[in-house]
């Protein structure tokens, strides 16, 4: 079997650090112990968008924000499977992981910059929530669920200033989508207790079950 290698280090902004690891074709970003995300069981985060586009697909122009750009997995599904006129906006905090989709994870990301449907921006996602609305579809995997796990200023996703946010940031009858490891998170339940609809999707995704939770503005 070929060795697992550290290829290159991210600091995150507020604190922590991200390691790109590599084993022959196949990439994983961790943080500590913790595999955050891997090229070869993404399957998960493909649905994340396909998901989304399965409920608002239709829509013209429709306008959706993905958080957190990782592998770009999300971003290449939602290519795939929005219309030709969406507009699809990707926040990335880390300037080190933008930096690996033209470099080391250029394979991995393929095309998907040279679309014209999408945008790139070097921030944080809760500034384009607040900011760039509104939105048929707010797409969230900076973390391993709600728990603010890659960094703690994530932690306002999560609470009552979060619930706020996305309700004022969606479309009538648009949603936010969040990608988590496991089910079971209190942030889901008060979703549903903010007058969001609620809808919560297992994945499969290399043996492992992960969880989209979708909420949508009724």
């Amino acid at each position: 079997m070929l060795p697992c290698i550290e290829v290159d280090r991210a600091i995150v902004p507020d604190g922590g650090e991200l390691k790109l690891m590599q084993r022959g074709h196949e990439f994983s970003i961790m943080r500590g112990a913790t595999e955050l995300m891997n090229s070869r069981r993404g399957k998960s985060e493909e649905r994340l968008a396909t998901l989304s586009a399965e409920r608002i697909g239709k829509r013209a122009k429709a306008r959706v924000l993905i958080g957190g750009l990782g592998m770009g997995l999300t971003v290449r599904a939602a290519l795939a499977h929005f219309g030709a006129e969406a507009e699809l906006i990707v926040a990335e905090l880390v300037p080190a992981v933008i930096a690996w989709a033209g470099g080391l994870l250029a394979p991995v990301h393929g095309k998907s910059f040279s679309d014209p449907r999408v945008r790139l921006e070097q921030r944080d996602v809760t500034e384009l929530i607040g900011r760039d609305g509104p939105f048929d579809a707010i797409l969230l995997d900076v973390d391993n669920g709600p728990d603010g796990l890659s960094r703690p200023a994530n932690d306002r996703l999560y609470d009552a200033r979060g619930l706020a946010a996305y309700k004022t940031a969606l479309t009538a009858g648009g949603h936010v989508a969040i990608w988590s490891a496991r089910p079971g998170y209190r942030f889901f339940e008060r979703l549903k207790q903010g007058g969001l609809k609620i809808e919560e999707v297992r994945v499969r995704a290399g043996g492992a079950l992960h969880i989209i939770c979708i909420a949508t503005r009724t």
